[in-house]
């Protein structure tokens, strides 16, 4: 059986009562819901999110509006568990009912850490904490720059520390804000004006403080500052369990902004008492060098004196001396030999000398040139010369009388 009613409504008054009687319920004007985000779009133009969250049996369409979305620190996607806090409201014109989101978080794990793993795990996919990319740090710097607060501690602990370990190197301050809405922005131009004041390193950081006070170094703009700085950078944030996006983007990370001023700059009593040693070092070193050196010279000079001319025209000199007493000596010998031997021939034709047989009263006669030997050389007649020691005689031949033969 169909029963008709009096009263006919559009479809317009329809929604607007709906959404004045869901506008006047204070449970769904706040209220928190946990489900599982599908369908997630984060329009890129107007900033808004536009997502649906489910659990195993419904699902509503929600929006989170630019002002509240650029607040949520981590990146939502499709299949995240999340709590929502908003309202439930009807979209009059489509009959539309949506949740409207104004504060999102990860359902088991706080958004802080969420969003910090997120970014970690880009950054680290394209290569801003690769090894090749750190830059070393200048191992005597002579301009030392810092990004931090000008009224922080932080600064303090670097000032203290540099001046008593490396008082001869220049301090840069650039201030910026660590802290706060507009820190990250601050501290990306305190990067990119350091830059421009000709430093050797750079300190970024500032003192410990909570996770939300040190969130603006894990924005990702400013772990890109650090990133692209030709300035070796050292992140200093907080204390030594503290660690941030910069510390991974940064070429060094220090625990402490006290540890950073240790490890950009030396210790200059170390360096002394290093040149000390050298000093020490070096000496010993000379002198062996020196001794060496000196040796080596003296060998050197007596084998050019042994080689200079002087010292050859001496030892010629003294070698023609010794050939010429040799000559001389020679000589004598030969001389005292030839000396004998024609003394000995002397002797031997003073021996044989026919006038020495004269004188013991022999005689020697010629018939003309020729020599007699015999008797039958003559003819009675012929004239003769007879050669005695002490003159000759002429005679002529008278008789010849012959030997006999017997």
């Amino acid at each position: 059986m169909m029963e008709f009613y009096d009263a006919v409504y559009t479809v317009s008054q329809l929604n607007r009562y709906l959404k004045n009687l869901m506008d006047s319920d204070p449970f769904l004007q706040t209220i928190t819901v946990k489900g599982e985000l599908s369908n997630f779009t984060h329009h890129m133009k107007s900033g808004h999110f536009y997502f649906s969250v489910k659990d195993g049996n419904c699902s509503i369409k929600g929006v989170m509006f630019r002002a509240y979305a650029q607040r949520v620190r981590f990146r939502p996607e499709n299949g995240m568990n999340v709590i929502l806090t908003g309202s439930v409201r009807l979209f009059e014109r489509d009959g539309a009912l949506q949740f409207y989101c104004e504060h999102m978080e990860p359902d088991g794990i706080g958004a802080l850490t969420l969003a910090f793993e997120q970014l970690k795990k880009r950054l680290a996919e394209e290569g801003l904490f690769a090894e090749e990319h750190k830059k070393p740090l200048p191992r005597y710097p002579k301009r030392i720059g810092v990004v931090t607060s000008k009224t922080g501690a932080a600064l303090q602990d670097i000032l203290n520390i540099l001046s008593r370990r490396y008082p001869v190197a220049t301090v840069v301050l650039i201030p910026a804000l660590v802290q706060g809405e507009n820190a990250a922005d601050s501290i990306c131009a305190g990067i990119r004006a350091a830059e421009k004041c000709s430093l050797d390193v750079l300190i970024v950081g500032r003192g410990g403080g909570s996770a939300e006070d040190l969130w603006c170094f894990n924005e990702e703009r400013v772990a890109r500052a650090i990133y692209e700085c030709t300035v070796p950078v050292i992140s200093a944030v907080g204390h030594e369990i503290d660690f941030t996006i910069s510390d991974f983007a940064a070429d060094l990370r220090a625990p402490t902004p006290s540890a950073a001023a240790e490890l950009c700059a030396p210790d200059l009593r170390d360096m002394l008492y290093q040149i000390k040693v050298y000093e020490s070092t070096l000496d010993g070193l000379m002198e062996i060098r020196f001794d060496r050196n000196g040796e080596a010279l003296r060998h050197l000079a007596r084998r050019l004196a042994a080689l200079s001319p002087e010292a050859r025209l001496l030892t010629a000199r003294d070698a023609l001396q010794s050939l010429r007493e040799r000559l001389e000596h020679a000589a004598d010998q030969r001389m005292k030999q030839k000396r004998q031997h024609a003394q000995s021939c002397m002797a031997m034709l003073e021996a044989l000398n026919p006038l020495k047989v004269l004188s013991r009263g022999y005689s020697v006669t010629y018939s003309g040139d020729k020599i007699l030997t015999g008797s039958g050389q003559v003819c009675p007649g012929d004239r003769l010369r007879t050669l005695l020691a002490n003159g000759e005689i002429e005679s002529t031949v008278e008789l010849v009388r012959l030997k006999e033969k017997g």
